[in-house]
């Protein structure tokens, strides 16, 4: 009588070689990085942007593109997604590269701009997120 199934003691027996198999699997699979000489490298960590650097990245953007424009404005600073304070160094680092520019050029005015709203951006984050309200 001929069922198609191995017999018990086959079965235990494939069983076996199929648990061995997958096991040497895993630890070969697992021992990959650390055969090679490198440690095995470890999940990404979500990355978090300061307030600083955020500050620092959306009023540099801002003053870059309206020096461009050449236009006098300074535009809605919602729409832009900058907070009253961040709208506050916007305008003064503005005000201040349009004067540069006047004087030494647009090189020079680019320059004034990455470096003075690096340092505003710092002090106004200095002692954390500034409190009253979501746009300050």
């Amino acid at each position: 009588m001929t069922t198609g199934a191995p017999p018990p003691h086959l079965r235990c027996t494939l069983l076996r070689a199929v648990v061995a198999a997958a096991a040497l699997a895993i630890g070969a699979a697992g021992c990959a990085d650390h055969d090679a000489g490198t440690a095995p490298r470890p999940a990404p960590s979500p990355r978090t942007t300061s307030p600083q650097q955020l500050c620092t990245t959306l009023v540099t953007r801002w003053a870059q593109q309206l020096l461009a424009d050449g236009g006098s404005g300074y535009g809605d600073y919602q729409s832009m997604g900058l907070s009253n304070g961040q709208y506050e160094i916007l305008r003064a680092v503005l005000d201040a590269a349009r004067t540069e520019e006047q004087r030494n050029g647009p090189a020079s005015a680019r320059q004034l701009i990455d470096h003075q709203t690096a340092r505003r951006c710092t002090e106004r984050y200095r002692e954390g997120v500034p409190t009253g309200g979501p746009w300050q």
